[in-house]
């Protein structure tokens, strides 16, 4: 059975976590965090399932009435938002440069083979290991801290800067850190890897800054191994009707990268090995309305859902005021 954690929030504000799996879903006593069950784990040199089951079986819930009700929040999160980072990797699945490539090439107007597409060919040949080898490195790009997580349902607020505000529909590995400087993988969950892609589109080296935006996590974080297939779908809702719709695939068979080979490659430096940190990593995605010409508006809704997650992740787009920044000497 796949284990799903849920972060509740009541109506006076009591947090808590949800253990789902297709038998039914039951609040877990005496735990108000994933992040609190996930130290306990480590603590006790344990696992996510086996102190779950120590800490016994709560109040059954519907956590679809609850997604309903808007009292389920973002699957992880940390009480210092600095202390959570949000990063991510590109040109990681199967597909994933022609759109990028695309992009690129015309802006540079040029036959000559684009930098995305090298760094995308050399994922495949090299993206893939062998167990315990280290290979290719991969696009890598910081994506802002907790400030920037945005749970099912919230918005997703574009700056007033920004040149577009699209939805990149992927997974994200969720990892704490141990006393000892070790990463552990807490699980997946899904996610809107939200971006700006007229600006990536001017100039590549612009990519840093399209990514300084909000991201959005699905309410479940799925326990376990990687699942090999993931088999989703992406859409986006105008005025109540279907504006654009496709599937996307994810998954290690469907990428040029192992998420192993991902996660080396961003946890090799020390600065990610920071006890007590939460580390929210993009795994990539191949699907974007924007390749498809779509240009999104506020009150836009994007939805995403895949097996074996249960629930959607919903969130419309907003736009943010402007407003002027001064800086002043001292």
């Amino acid at each position: 059975m796949n284990l799903r954690l849920l972060q509740h929030r009541a109506g006076d504000g009591t947090r808590s976590v949800i253990a789902a799996t297709s038998a039914g879903a039951a609040f877990v006593p005496g735990i108000d965090s994933v992040r609190t069950l996930a130290s306990k784990a480590i603590a006790a040199s344990t696992d996510l399932a086996t102190t779950i089951a120590a800490c016994g079986v709560g109040a059954s819930v519907d956590i679809a009435a609850e997604l309903a009700a808007g009292r389920l929040l973002a699957p992880i999160d940390h009480a210092d938002p600095a202390h959570l980072i949000m990063s991510g990797t590109g040109l990681t699945h199967l597909g994933s440069a022609e759109g990028r490539d695309k992009m690129h090439r015309d802006a540079a107007a040029s036959d000559t083979q684009t930098d995305s597409m090298r760094m995308f060919l050399e994922g495949v040949e090299g993206g893939k290991p062998a167990a315990g080898a280290i290979g290719q490195q991969p696009e890598w790009f910081f994506k802002g801290d907790g400030s920037g997580l945005v749970g099912p349902g919230e918005p997703l607020v574009s700056p007033a800067f920004a040149q577009d505000g699209s939805e990149e529909p992927e997974l994200a590995g969720i990892y704490l850190i141990g006393p000892d400087g070790t990463p552990f993988r807490l699980g997946l969950c899904l996610a809107n890897e939200f971006s700006d892609h007229v600006t990536e589109r001017h100039n590549y080296l612009w990519l840093a800054h399209s990514k300084l935006r909000r991201a959005a996590l699905g309410p479940e974080l799925l326990v376990g191994p990687p699942p090999q297939h993931i088999d989703g779908s992406s859409r986006i809702r105008r005025d109540g009707a279907v504006l654009w719709e496709k599937p996307f695939l994810s998954g290690e068979a469907n990428m040029s990268h192992t998420i192993a080979n991902l996660e080396a490659h961003h946890f090799k430096y020390d600065l990610f090995r920071r006890p007590g940190d939460v580390h929210v990593h993009f795994f990539g995605t191949a699907t974007l309305s924007f390749a498809d010409g779509v240009t999104t508006q506020e009150g836009d809704i994007f939805e995403i859902e895949a097996a074996p997650f249960t629930l959607p992740l919903r969130n419309p787009l907003a736009r943010a005021a402007a407003a002027s920044v001064a800086v002043k000497a001292l």
